[in-house]
């Protein structure tokens, strides 16, 4: 009955705890909430300053009494605190829409998780989620909540085959009948291609680049082949000389940030063939007529999909807005109890 009460006066959100950006699907409405995972902070007192775009914006200029932190590590959570801070700002936020409710937001709240997180790692984000206000909270691993919002039929006798590739993760499976036959989640995805920049840039240039300007060049120009088409992008990047310690300027190609994000991207695909070559024969057949569809931030740089079809000799599609679909597939089963019994992981947590 109280659950029936709090579920009138809250809105129920689907939520995308990445690595990178944090998304948060609400029922009926859409993705209202799309932010870096940020949270600022007085390291003495621990009070929070600002979180997600703003906080974002202060990572590497604060002074010593601040701190710029992400709550998220390798898509699981690393500050717990700071977690619950940004999940409770998110929960307020979307509830600021009607102000007369947003005193008490106890909203029902479905998460992706990374699919080889442990059992520790998972307590951690419900109860995150519960100390943040939601009512219930439950987990879905990310490849079936990605599948779900590219509109996959994972209802079907039918091998699909997802990969997700988010800021901390990338999540490789092979669904069938609602569940997942074979899934591999490597903990090499967006965060280690801007570290490969930053290793290329410090090595071959003696040049000093912060994560920002190391992921804004590999936004801007990375690619994972070249296009005969298009003409080789450029970038100017602002760091320190490692020499002598002044400010230094460099033109970087984009055959230069191939090179230096190439072997992360093949250990990627590595990854791909690896859960192929353990999928049943009929599952293979299923996956050579429908092909492998991608999600997640990474699924962006240029050529990825050509290049994973390129080694796995199958077709290869990026879904619509590919950031969102952990989101979008959280966000549909709010409206679908059935299948959300179906796909969770573990037990639901309640308020």
């Amino acid at each position: 009955m109280l659950n029936s009460i709090l579920g009138f006066f809250s809105q129920d959100m689907g939520i995308d705890l990445g690595t990178a950006n944090t998304l948060v699907y609400v029922k009926n409405k859409g993705i209202m909430v799309r932010e870096p995972s940020y949270v600022a902070r007085h390291k003495r007192t621990g009070a929070v300053l600002a979180i997600g775009s703003e906080a974002k914006l202060m990572a590497g200029k604060t002074p010593q009494a601040i701190e710029a932190v992400r709550p998220l590590r390798d898509g699981v959570i690393a500050d717990y605190d700071a977690a619950e801070a940004m999940l409770d700002y998110y929960i307020k936020l979307v509830h600021r829409s009607s102000p007369w409710i947003a005193r008490v937001p106890r909203p029902k709240v479905i998460v992706g998780i990374p699919s080889g997180v442990t059992e520790v790692e998972r307590r951690a984000v419900q109860e995150a989620a519960i100390s943040a206000g939601a009512r219930e909270a439950y987990l879905v691993e990310e490849p079936m909540a990605a599948a779900i919002g590219a509109g996959l039929p994972i209802d079907e006798p039918r091998g699909q085959m997802i990969v997700d590739i988010g800021g901390g993760t990338s999540e490789i499976a092979v669904l069938s009948l609602g569940g997942i036959v074979l899934n591999k989640s490597l903990r090499i995805a967006g965060d280690e291609l801007t570290e490969a920049i930053i290793h290329f840039a410090r090595v071959k240039y003696g040049l000093l680049l912060g994560d920002a300007s190391a992921e804004e060049v590999k936004i801007k120009i990375g690619s994972a082949e070249a296009d005969p088409g298009i003409k080789d992008l450029q970038a100017v990047v602002r760091g320190r000389d490692l020499q002598n310690g002044l400010p230094k300027s460099l033109k970087f190609t984009g055959n230069e940030i191939r090179e230096a994000i190439g072997p992360t991207l093949q250990q990627i695909v590595r990854a791909v063939m690896d859960v192929l070559e353990e999928t049943p024969p009929e599952l293979i057949s299923d996956i050579i007529e429908h092909g492998i569809t991608m999600a997640g931030g990474g699924s962006l740089i240029r050529g990825i999909d050509k290049m994973v079809s390129s080694a796995t000799q199958m077709p290869v599609w990026v879904t619509d807005d590919p950031m969102t679909a952990v989101a979008r597939g959280c966000g549909k089963l709010l409206s679908d109890e059935r299948l959300l019994k179906k796909v969770k992981v573990g037990a639901r947590i309640k308020y």
